[in-house]
């Protein structure tokens, strides 16, 4: 199960990196909302490996 949650957590930053890139131009301050969920998942990910 933990395997599962670190591939979800990496696959919802990958989204978010992928969003934030597509919003950049729409609106900086959701795309800086993305950007930031998407190192909190990416950090959290990390964390749970270790």
């Amino acid at each position: 199960m933990s395997t599962v949650f670190i591939y979800v957590l990496f696959l919802a930053a990958g989204f978010a990196i992928g969003g934030a890139y597509a919003m950049w131009k729409v609106n900086k301050l959701a795309s800086g909302v993305l950007v930031a969920l998407a190192i909190l998942a990416g950090a959290s990910g990390v964390l749970r490996l270790i």
